[in-house]
């Protein structure tokens, strides 16, 4: 939006300290030329009416120019000490403004860091570095989000194009046909994960009432089979939590923790524990499992895109690296905390904190 370029605060706070310097010398001479002719004590003018309004005359003609000259004066300083005074103000808003414009060349490392005490200028830099922090967090973050999802995407496209000229040669089509159709499922598993992840970014959703226990017991019930298949033993206890958001992305959110912990769990006997509790502020959902052991460092990095625990695993279950991430978003998108902590004995504790229904 474009306007007219106006007077500069600079130059707007000098004319008002000039202007109120002004005021308050009129007001104080025009007390002091009253305060001498009718205030002064008896003796220093005569009480004569003819001479007392001779001498109220006289002195009014002396007075004048002499607070003529002190106005001048009272301009001038006024001006050149309120020209620098609101420079020496505006010195924290000028260094900040000229850090906006270094941040918008694309700089984003840029930290203002204003010294001095803790003043308004100094909390509205703090918090600018603040949010230059999140943001630099945030645009590194898309990067390698972008490189890795291009990295995901180009995996089955190629896989294609090396099957498709393989074809040529005499192959089986059934085998061709088979493995073009893993790997088409694969880039549309992938395609809808990052759709879903998007959508959740985005909270592009109506909140409803939910109850979290029963999206638990939901995703189990799906779940199941492939638990039984890979011997894994699916435990689901709690109370119930209500909470309000999205049903279908909170399903979800708890299909994603469910699949994860049977997925990286024990080769054989294998449990993955679910419990839901309700607290007077948040309703909890924690999703345990055994498996191997986890360092914290790995732990921490797991909730960011592409992560995976362990090493990459072709099969149709090992899903596509998006897993908690998507958790990581539906729960930022709702409000809440995502915790995950590494066993002591292997595998990992997953706990969503959400705000409870009111």
């Amino acid at each position: 939006m474009s306007r007219a370029r106006g007077l500069s605060v600079r130059l707007k706070l000098t004319l008002s300290y000039a202007g109120f310097l002004m005021v308050a010398g009129l007001l104080l001479l025009a007390g002091v030329l009253v305060f001498y002719l009718y205030f002064l004590p008896d003796g220093w003018i005569t009480t004569d009416a003819t001479n007392f309004w001779i001498n109220r005359s006289l002195l009014t003609r002396a007075f004048l120019p002499f607070m003529g000259l002190v106005l001048v004066f009272l301009l001038v300083f006024g001006v050149l000490g309120g020209w620098l005074l609101a420079g020496r103000m505006l010195a924290p808003l000028t260094r900040i403004t000229e850090a906006t414009r270094t941040v918008a060349r694309g700089r984003f490392s840029h930290r203002i860091r204003l010294p001095g005490r803790n003043d308004e200028f100094r909390e509205l830099a703090d918090a600018f570095d603040a949010m230059l922090g999140k943001l630099e967090a945030h645009v590194a973050e898309q990067r390698r989000f972008a490189a890795n999802a291009s990295h995901e995407l180009r995996t089955p496209l190629t896989v294609s194009r090396t099957l498709l000229e393989v074809a040529r040669a005499e192959r089986e089509p059934d085998e061709l046909l088979d493995r073009l159709q893993i790997v088409n499922t694969r880039a549309i598993d992938l395609t809808e994960a990052l759709l879903l992840l998007s959508r959740a970014d985005q909270r592009a959703f109506t909140s409803e009432p939910v109850d979290l226990s029963l999206k638990a017991e939901e995703a189990a019930e799906t779940l199941l089979a492939l638990a039984e298949e890979r011997g894994v033993t699916i435990e689901t206890t709690g109370d119930q939590a209500p909470t309000a958001g999205s049903p279908s992305l909170l399903l979800q959110l708890t299909t994603n923790l469910l699949h994860n912990a049977i997925v990286h769990n024990l080769p054989e006997h294998g449990t993955v524990h679910v419990t839901t509790h309700a607290h007077p502020e948040t309703v909890e959902l924690t999703v345990e499992n055994t498996g191997k052991r986890i360092s914290l460092d790995l732990a921490s990095t797991l909730t960011e895109p592409f992560q995976r625990g362990t090493e990459r695993v072709r099969s149709d279950h090992v899903g596509v690296g998006l897993g908690l991430a998507i958790v990581a978003s539906i729960t930022r998108a709702h409000d809440g905390t995502l915790t995950v902590t590494p066993r002591a004995a292997g595998g990992l504790t997953v706990t969503v904190r959400l705000p409870v229904a009111r």
